[in-house]
Formats: C-alpha cells, structure tokens, sequence
C-alpha cells in the first residue's frame, strides 16, 4: 500500500504529508481563533488537533498545480479559484451531513451566501504561492526526517485514531441535532395545543 504511486508520489509521502498539512492547518486556525475569541478554541471537527480540509486541500492544489509552480501569477489566480471551489464543495458537503455549516462570511464584502467571499478567495490565491514558495518544503523536510518504518507506523496510526474520532463525532453530531429536533417538535405541540 505504502508503495502505490498517486500522480507521480509514492503513498507514504501522500499519506504523510496529507497528516502533517491538516495538523498545522489545525494549530494555525486554532490559535488565530482562540486570540479572536479571547479563549482556546479547538477548530477542528473532531476533538483530535487535526483538520483534513487542509491536508485535502494543500495537496490537492500542489499536485493538480504543480506543472505551473514557476509561474507565480498563475499560481495565484488558479490557487484562488481552486481552493474557492475546495471551500465551496466541503460547505456543500458540510450541509448534507450536518445541516450546517461551519463558518458565515456574510459579513464579508462580496461574499456569496456566506460560504464564500472575496478576501478568502484572495487570501487562497496567496496561500497557494506560500504553499510553493516555502510550505511544502518544510512538510517535506519534516516528513523526509522522519525514518520510514516509523512513519509507516504513525501514519497507520494517525489515520485509524482521526477515524475513529470522526465517527464518534458524526455520531455524537446526529444524536445532538437529532435530540434539539424533538426538543423543538414537543415545543411547537405544546404550542399549538395552547
């Protein structure tokens, strides 16, 4: 498995890489929103300092844009858009599962819906030219420093805890969401019988 090439990267790296974005993806967004929040704040879903939408998209935007890493502008226009429709997709995806989603950009300037706007467009778009420019190199040093056998076991590792905390939390979700629905249902009866 470790030795299965996905666009030209053997999975080990993929895998590693993947854990070592949605981990710095969490500590930046959780400490940037415990200083706006005055207050720790854990960003991501699960209780686990790990958040995939980062691994997801770094990766995705260093490997379908990598053939135009020595174009900067490039870059930057087609890291925005990419990431854009990334942001979009797990919004829509968030929906479905959850009936919400988790950030509100409606008090944003040129914003769509709240789930998208202009400043993390253009925040995405320098992002990507970070993410080539210095990011990626440090994720690789930082994998490259670790020996093989370990990261095959820590990775392994990494992926089945996260799993299993993702479902506990989707369950966890559905129970609570699912207990506020007959929480209001008795409320409107109650209601509706007065």
């Amino acid at each position: 498995m470790w030795d299965k090439m996905i666009l030209g990267y053997d999975m080990y790296h993929i895998v590693l890489w993947f854990l070592a974005y949605s981990i710095l993806g969490w500590v930046v967004e959780s400490v940037y929103m415990s200083i706006c929040n005055r207050k720790l704040t854990n960003r991501g879903f699960s209780r686990g300092p790990i958040c995939p939408i980062y691994g997801v998209g770094a990766l995705t935007v260093y490997l379908l844009l990598s053939p135009y890493s020595h174009n900067k502008f490039l870059l930057f226009l087609l890291g925005a858009v990419l990431a854009t429709m990334i942001e979009w997709i797990t919004a829509r995806i968030m929906e479905r599962i959850f009936g919400e989603i988790w950030w509100d950009y409606t008090d944003k300037p040129f914003n769509y819906k709240g789930i998208l706007c202009l400043e993390s467009t253009l925040a995405w778009g320098l992002y990507t030219v970070l993410l080539f420019g210095v990011l990626h190199g440090f994720v690789v040093r930082i994998v490259n420093a670790i020996p093989f056998r370990i990261g095959r076991i820590a990775g392994t590792l990494l992926i089945i805890l996260y799993l299993m905390d993702f479902m506990w939390t989707v369950v966890r979700e559905k129970r609570e969401k699912q207990e506020i629905d007959r929480a209001m249902e008795s409320e409107n009866k109650l209601e509706n019988n007065s």
